[in-house]
């Protein structure tokens, strides 16, 4: 059974700021939270990151801003496992400045910033591009100081980017308890690991110590969607990303995403995305492989 997935940070000398580079072994930590705000970047490497309920394929030069409490993990491909992986990571308290810091009408765009953050945020473009030289920058920095002052100009940088994508769009986070996000990051992780196999609600409502009916409840009431809504959610985007990426025939990928039936799998795909995995496959360029 999977253990809790609360990540508790190893402390600074004022515990507001960590800089630390990850090689691939940090690529295979399971889907977990923690209070701090994150910001990642993929020096080499790609697979799959998950997010909360986004699930997108990374690659080399991914860039990510994820607020606190927010349910994340990089997985790479099994065809990327044994391949050099690594990223840069800036975790810091959302009071990493000073306690009123950003509630200064100056600092109204950083605030903005790390607001919008709640949901996590993909940045592309220009800016991407000078961050990531800031992070390695900063990652060689020893002075506590000058990390601070290199991580403003970092999030000052991101706050007037116009280059960016939403992974929770719509979506705000829900008050939990610390007890309540550990126990919902613990199942969110049994899913993210499961989610291509048959997933058992018993299994799940067991990780959580409840008895089924009582899991359904708790968990809508935790995430705002059903257990089973979860789930397809997941199965839906890895399906759609398999038919954007690949060749394989709907039928193979409708299986491979964790559906049992071609037919159910076509009707969900439909109210998910308004057309049919063919038509989807056409969109991006593929071959309408049946």
């Amino acid at each position: 059974m999977l253990k809790a997935a609360y990540e508790a940070l190893p402390h600074t000398e004022d515990g507001a700021l960590l800089v630390r580079r990850f090689s691939a072994d940090g690529f295979r930590a399971p889907y977990h939270f923690h209070p701090e705000l994150e910001l990642t970047f993929i020096v080499n490497g790609r697979g799959k990151r998950y997010v909360g309920h986004s699930m997108e394929d990374y690659d080399r030069g991914d860039l990510v801003l994820l607020g606190a409490n927010l349910p994340h993990c990089w997985k790479t491909t099994p065809a990327e496992s044994n391949a050099e992986a690594g990223a840069l990571v800036i975790q810091f308290a959302a009071d990493f400045a000073g306690a009123d810091f950003f509630s200064k009408a100056t600092a109204a765009p950083v605030r903005e910033l790390l607001q919008k953050s709640s949901g996590g945020i993909r940045f592309g473009g220009r800016a991407r591009s000078v961050v990531a030289v800031r992070m390695k920058r900063l990652a060689g920095e020893n002075s506590p100081f000058r990390q601070l002052i290199g991580l403003l100009d970092i999030l000052d940088i991101l706050a007037g980017s116009g280059e960016y994508t939403l992974l929770n769009p719509g979506e705000r986070p829900t008050e939990q308890s610390p007890a309540d996000r550990k126990r919902i990051g613990a199942v969110m992780a049994y899913l993210v690991e499961n989610f291509r196999q048959p997933v058992s609600l018993g299994q799940a409502a067991a990780i959580a110590g409840m008895t089924p009916s009582a899991f359904c409840k708790y968990f809508k009431r935790a995430t705002r969607r059903t257990f089973v809504e979860t789930v397809t959610a997941y199965r839906l985007n890895y399906a759609a990303q398999q038919l954007a990426g690949t060749d394989k025939p709907v039928s193979a990928i409708c299986y491979e995403s964790g559906f049992g039936d071609v037919s159910h799998f076509n009707r969900m795909f439909r109210q998910r995305w308004q057309c049919s995995p063919l038509h989807y496959r056409k969109a991006f360029g593929g071959e309408e492989t049946p």
